[in-house]
């Protein structure tokens, strides 16, 4: 697995054979990063189900400043620890052992909001209109903040709650959805 653009583009991550992990390819990576290259310079991310740290990766690579890369396996904390350190990019990772729920009401709790979030479970745990649900609730995204899902080829709404879908891409039997959490005015 390699970092596809960006200012690492072409160094190494390691990561292909951790239990339970299921990195993104290439293909859909590189689509995916077209379509929110404009969100990206200066965003504080969030990697939840993050594995290797694939996509929290590229993010910083394409000029993020911060990840929390979010995971509750410890090989894949390990992995994600390894690959920030060869990468140099200590600096703008934070890396967390936590389940998904916990994680996202320390975040609330501590007012930490997001410009990019990506969620990438393990296709077989269905979570993602909870996460949805979670976010928006929890007031997780800043205005036009995306939250990025990956998912086996899903049916989900086009708005939820405060999130409109703004771009919907499917590959095969892998589906990506891209929500946008419309700006608030007072």
């Amino acid at each position: 697995m390699k970092v596809i653009s960006g200012t690492l583009k072409g160094r190494n991550i390691k990561g292909y054979n951790i239990d339970g992990t299921r990195p993104t390819m290439d293909r859909v990576k590189e689509s995916l990063f077209g379509m929110i290259q404009d969100n990206i310079k200066e965003s504080t991310v969030l990697d939840l189900f993050s594995g290797s740290g694939n996509l929290g990766i590229e993010a910083i690579s394409n000029g993020a400043n911060l990840c929390y890369f979010i995971d509750n396996n410890k090989e894949a904390i390990q992995t994600i620890k390894e690959n920030t350190t060869n990468l140099n990019i200590n600096s703008k990772s934070r890396i967390i052992l936590s389940d998904w729920k916990k994680s996202l009401n320390d975040f609330a709790n501590q007012n930490i909001k997001f410009d990019l979030i990506f969620v990438d479970p393990p296709y077989d745990y269905d979570v993602y209109e909870k996460i949805l649900n979670k976010v928006s609730t929890l007031n997780l995204l800043n205005d036009n903040g995306l939250i990025i899902l990956e998912h086996r080829n899903l049916k989900l709404p086009n708005t939820y709650l405060n999130l409109t879908l703004y771009k919907e891409r499917n590959y095969g039997n892998k589906s990506v959805n891209i929500y946008r959490k419309e700006k608030q005015y007072n």
